[in-house]
């Protein structure tokens, strides 16, 4: 390629100046110039009045962007259209902004009012979108309003936005760390989500934000499980490595009594002859009879269960977290189950074989029958790539026991051949460890390998000779053959390695070739200025050991060697040369080592150990990069250790609605519609969805789960019961009140006229004014809340005064400054529901401080509010002093000018500032009336 077209190519251009260039999918199909007008005809479209242009500008503009084409110059005409009505077009300019916003930051700033109306759009995929530009622009100053609309889609209505809304939390997080603890709040808040859709993604948050906040998970844990089968494919990988660390951190070790108890047999058999240890022998036996059998954990096994069908999933990932997380959590005998779905992966493209090979490879060392049965699985096939078949390679040797060594053997020679050299050198360090474990083929494979020696590939014999070595080292005196025959080969090889192997192995165990030993170091000394380093080095060995076992024929080749060693380019190799002499000719300046010269060169070594390099690889969790490359890649979590005692398992157990305990299907139905009309405190997601979430969550792990359960549940069950024949008998009396009294009109039996009607007869009942009044419930229809709400009313015609009204006792307190993040400082505050004496138009909000520190806090005061428009607030008056685990309350106004938009000021204390902010519910923004029982069915009848 021309310089030229490579620099058009890098612009966005096409290859040649002045040439169209042609869509060549459907979507692009236009014809882009390449000079410097080249989109000129793309702006015109977009600045037309006629949402087709836009459209089909659109479309080819997001062609060019899939097909990594520039389309950056566009930037200010695409965002133009931003505010376009046609959902088509909006959706393909929000598709187009995610890709540029981060590069055109000042541009896309300038339409942060536009972004935040989408926020509000009917269509749930125009907010999402929104949401994801507006998560892409990375400038600090908008961080504000970034998490404002996170929070706001966390409570959308649409899943998918919720989804956005989690995938936007670590955006946000990587962009101001400091927002950490706003947005586990949004996190806690988004893993309560019943839907399958939001699942995976606030998972990942998770993981990126807080994975160390194990105790968000505690309550969801069976949910997650739960729903595991029916999450996105992406989302169960992300959710069963979470699920896999929390395991290892809150069930205990499935295997530890069984390794005790084989440990325990071991020693009671060979040590049955002594009589010295039988003491300690009785004191184990203790032990162990003392350890109280293993049970499983019913949340463990609920999450063995759940996986286990996710092993016939379509997506290698998914089967690749399951084994991994059965390889780390299940008992020896079922971790079995995977290998038949890992078999099955082998069939893939040769990137997921490769990742398959690996965590194989790790698991045959550890649990090598499990992989037995398919051994023929394994085996190479020649249109394998060189690194399936080391991989592969390495599995065989891992399986090779004495029952398929001969099998395994016959497959290695037929390696052999092959033309791929790196294979065959593969191979035979694999025959080599084959030799090394199994003690019953080692001459075979010596004997095999030694008939390699003569092959013409230089490569196959020096990978033979540095094998060869390593086994003679086991059994030196019973091959001297062989050990004569590699020296015969000295002149023939040229591979460093291999002449450094055979050196090694004369000079070692030159008291076995006496004869010829000498002759080897007179051809080495003639050639040595020519030789490697590595292979000087070991000329210089084989010299010093002639030298001090044969220094009668040797002495003077070894001067000679050293004189040439002492004037090498290589400064090892002086370093070397200086350091024999100093040892093996005794000189007058000697010092005390050259005594012990013998002692030193002609030591013996210790046969070499032929190990896997997949051997200590299984303390990082499988499937995971580092895992892959062998080191702590960054980012990496640590697999958790099992604990030694089990944690509390009660922290899982979820509290099960009053509603949802309804025995008949007609009671659960009116009780669904009465909880919502009747309670004051309902979360956003109502009982409906409660409901089904805990329907789901619990229909299978409450068997489980509620066995450890106390004696004050078995109390509760026997006074529902009684309550539960009560409410039938109250029932049974309203069914005969209601065919006795037939002047009554007919009314429909929906939920709402029997509200209705309850109420009418309530407030029919007459109350004695002059005691405290309490008002039971007429039937089962009744909610208590209903009844608490109406204790205290006197039904009266006279007006209510507001000062005869005392602050609710539920009112709810919320969190302003955490403990941990205010050094101590905890501060809280809540909506008193009085009225805020200096400015009746603000809402009064009433602080409670409290110092948790061991030293006084002074100086509490309000700095830079931060407030929308319209907005005003009355700061509560400085605090001089808060002495060391006291608490104090003040009372602040806030004009929120009738929006839920959020106060945002600073703390301050004589040392720190806290940013906090403070967002009321619709509830607390409107302003109490009191009217008297006749006003009130007037207002009703009125707006009937």
């Amino acid at each position: 390629m021309s310089s030229s077209s490579a620099f058009n190519d890098e612009k966005g251009g096409s290859s040649s100046v002045g040439e169209p260039e042609y869509g060549h999918d459907p979507a692009s199909g236009g014809i882009f110039s390449s000079d410097y007008k080249r989109h000129d005809d793309l702006k015109e479209m977009l600045d037309s009045n006629k949402d087709s242009l836009k459209l089909e500008a659109m479309k080819r503009i997001v062609a060019m962007v899939a097909r990594g084409k520039n389309a950056s110059d566009l930037f200010p005409a695409v965002v133009k259209n931003v505010a376009c009505k046609n959902i088509e077009v909006k959706k393909l300019v929000y598709v187009y902004l995610v890709r540029y916003a981060e590069e055109q930051q000042d541009l896309a700033l300038l339409s942060i009012s536009t972004f935040q109306r989408g926020l509000k759009d009917p269509n749930q995929l125009i907010r999402a979108s929104a949401l994801r530009v507006l998560s892409s622009i990375r400038v600090t100053i908008i961080v504000p309003i970034m998490m404002l609309a996170i929070k706001e889609a966390a409570s959308d209505m649409s899943p998918y936005v919720r989804k956005t809304a989690a995938h936007a939390i670590p955006k946000l997080y990587s962009l101001d760390p400091e927002q950490k603890d706003q947005l586990i709040e949004v996190i806690e808040k988004l893993l309560a989500d019943k839907t399958t859709l939001v699942a995976g993604s606030v998972v990942m948050a998770f993981e990126e934000v807080c994975p160390e906040r194990i105790e968000l998970i505690h309550k969801n844990y069976r949910k997650l499980c739960n729903l595991l089968i029916d999450v996105e494919e992406w989302g169960q990988v992300v959710i069963i490595n979470m699920l896999t660390r929390y395991a290892r951190t809150q069930f205990l070790n499935p295997n530890i009594n069984e390794s005790l108890l084989e440990e325990g047999g071991e020693k009671e058999f060979y040590a049955s002859d002594d009589d010295e240890d039988d003491e300690e022998k009785k004191a184990e036996a203790a032990a162990l009879a003392k350890r109280k059998p293993y049970v499983m954990d019913p949340d463990h096994r609920l999450l063995l269960r759940n996986t286990k069908p996710l092993l016939q999933s379509r997506n290698a990932a998914v089967v690749m977290a399951v084994a991994q997380l059965y390889f780390h959590l299940a008992p020896k005998a079922e971790v079995g189950v995977i290998a038949k779905a890992l078999v099955r992966l082998l069939r893939s493209h040769s990137e997921v074989q490769y990742v398959v090979l690996q965590n194989v490879a790790t698991m045959t060392i550890k649990r090598r029958g499990m992989f037995e049965p398919h051994l023929k699985s394994f085996y190479i096939r020649s249109t394998d790539p060189t690194q399936i078949k080391i991989l592969k390679l390495e599995v065989l040797t891992n399986l090779a026991s004495e029952t398929n060594i001969s099998t395994i053997l016959r497959e290695f020679q037929t390696y052999i051949k092959s033309m791929d050299k790196d294979f065959v050198a593969a191979t035979i360090e694999a025959i080599g460890r084959c030799a090394t474990n199994i003690g019953e083929v080692r001459d075979t494979c010596l004997n095999g390998l030694v008939q390699l020696l003569s092959n013409r590939d230089e490569l196959v014999v020096a990978e033979s000779v540095v094998v060869i070595k390593k086994l003679l080292q086991m059994q030196p005196e019973q091959h001297s053959e062989i050990i004569k025959h590699m020296a015969k080969l000295i002149d023939n090889i040229q591979v460093p390695m291999a002449r450094a192997s055979i050196l090694w192995l004369i000079g070692e165990y030159c008291e076995h070739v006496p004869k010829i030993a000498p002759d080897v170091l007179r051809k080495m000394a003639k050639t040595f200025t020519n030789e490697e380093d590595i292979v000087k080095l070991q000329i210089l060995n084989l010299a010093a050991k002639l030298y001090l076992t044969n220094s009668k024929q040797t002495k003077l080749l070894t001067q000679y060697v050293l004189n040439l060693a002492k004037y090498d380019q290589n400064y090892d190799i002086r370093d070397r040369a200086r350091f024999i002499r100093q040892l093996i000719v005794p000189t007058d300046k000697s010092g005390a080592l050259s005594k012990y010269a013998k002692k030193l060169f002609l030591a013996l070594k210790p046969a070499p150990v032929l190990e896997s390099p997949f051997k200590d690889r299984d303390h990082f969790q499988l499937g995971s990069l580092s895992h892959l490359l062998n080191t702590k890649a960054g980012g990496y979590q640590e697999l958790p250790e099992w604990p030694d005692s089990a944690p509390d398992p009660s922290v899982r157990n979820v509290e099960v609605p009053e509603w949802s305990k309804c025995t008949s299907r007609k009671e659960r139905k009116e009780k669904k519609v009465e909880k919502p009309f009747y309670s004051d405190s309902e979360g956003e997601s109502g009982p409906t969805e409660s409901a089904d979430s805990e329907s789901d969550s619990g229909s299978r792990s409450e068997s489980d789960s509620e066995q450890t359960g106390s004696g004050s549940e078995s109390e509760e069950s026997v006074e529902e019961s009684q309550s539960e024949e009560e409410e039938d008998e109250e029932e049974e009396k309203m069914k005969k009140k209601k065919k006795v009294d037939k002047s009554q009109p007919k009314k429909s039996e929906s939920a709402e006229s029997k509200i209705a009607s309850e109420i009418q007869f309530l407030l029919s009942t007459s109350v004695a004014p002059t005691s405290s009044p309490q008002v039971t419930p007429v039937n089962n229809f009744l909610s208590s809340s209903l009844a608490s709400d109406l204790e205290g009313l006197s039904l009266t015609d006279t007006v209510l005064a507001p000062t005869t009204i005392a602050p609710s006792a539920s009112v709810r307190m919320y969190e302003l400054l955490h403990r941990i993040t205010g050094e101590g400082l905890g501060v809280e505050y809540c909506f008193n529901r009085q009225a805020f004496s200096p400015d009746p138009h603000m809402v009064a909000v009433q602080i409670h401080f409290t110092n948790n520190t061991s030293c006084e806090t002074k100086n509490l005061h309000i700095e830079e509010p931060k407030l929308q428009s319209g907005m005003r607030i009355k700061e509560f008056p400085e605090i001089d002093m808060l002495p060391a685990g006291e608490s104090v309350s003040v009372v602040m106004g806030i004009d929120f000018c009738d929006s839920t938009q959020a106060a945002n000021f600073q703390l301050c204390t004589h040392t720190r500032k806290f940013f906090v902010s403070i967002q009321p519910p619709v509830g607390e923004l409107m302003t109490p009336i009191f009217l008297t029982e006749n006003e009130f069915k007037k207002e009703q009848t009125g707006h009937n």
